[in-house]
């Protein structure tokens, strides 16, 4: 029953440890992408894909909760490839916005720099879920 919460944390662990390895080969090693909400892969994904993966080996595939986890899965890699992409984009308008009419110094006080990068691309949301699905797998053969 552990492997429901464990297998999930890994997965995740890994696609940002993943991050932090690929950002640092562009010389921005931060460890602030350990909890980053974009990025190659993606760990949202990861983590759904590997909890959806780990309840249906355990518990089946026509069971209620695999269905749940299905769809609580559907969810999050639309949102995170959906509205947080539309999100950023309209914070990076607004920085530039911000930024365009910097003769007023209040607005840097009034209005902080909103993050930009908050979503996911296809190709980040088709990694993580491959990895999520990988360590799930594969923890519940050596786990079993």
């Amino acid at each position: 029953m552990y492997q429901i919460i464990f297998l999930p944390l890994v997965a995740a662990l890994i696609t940002q440890l993943i991050k932090i390895f690929l950002d640092s080969n562009k010389l921005k090693w931060n460890l602030k992408n350990l909890v980053a909400y974009s990025g190659m892969p993606s760990g949202h994904s990861a983590i759904v894909v590997s909890l959806a993966t780990i309840i249906g080996l355990t518990e089946g595939l026509e069971s209620s909760l695999f269905a749940l986890a299905f769809v609580f899965a559907i969810i999050v890699i639309r949102d995170a490839l959906g509205i947080r992409k539309y999100l950023g984009e309209h914070g990076r308008i607004l920085n530039k916005l911000v930024k365009d009419l910097k003769d007023d110094e209040m607005l840097d006080s009034k209005y902080p720099h909103l993050l930009e990068k908050i979503g996911h691309t296809p190709a980040q949301i088709i990694v993580g879920s491959l990895i999520g699905f990988i360590v799930s797998i594969v923890g519940y053969i050596i786990l079993k």
